[in-house]
């Protein structure tokens, strides 16, 4: 429910996806296979390691919210009123 609330427009996630060099988000099969990895005997060699899964949006520069910064006065405004009315 958290992207409904970011973006009441959609438009967050539409920018999520541009900017990934995949042009794609991440799927649960994806994460779940990583997760699998990770509390395998195979991955008994990694520790204190941060594991970025996300299509390689980190390496091209872009952040998870940079595309707040894109949002229009129209989209906060929707933003700001859903927000009000979920008290």
């Amino acid at each position: 429910g958290a992207q409904s609330r970011l973006s009441p427009s959609g438009s967050f996630m539409e920018g999520a996806v541009a900017h990934n060099p995949m042009k794609r988000v991440g799927s649960h099969e994806e994460l779940a296979n990583l997760a699998t990895y990770l509390v395998s005997d195979y991955s008994g060699y990694i520790n204190g390691e941060v594991v970025v899964i996300d299509g390689g949006e980190w390496l091209s520069g872009a952040g998870e919210f940079s595309g707040l910064a894109k949002m229009t006065d129209e989209d906060w405004e929707k933003f700001a009123a859903q927000a009000r009315g979920q008290k």
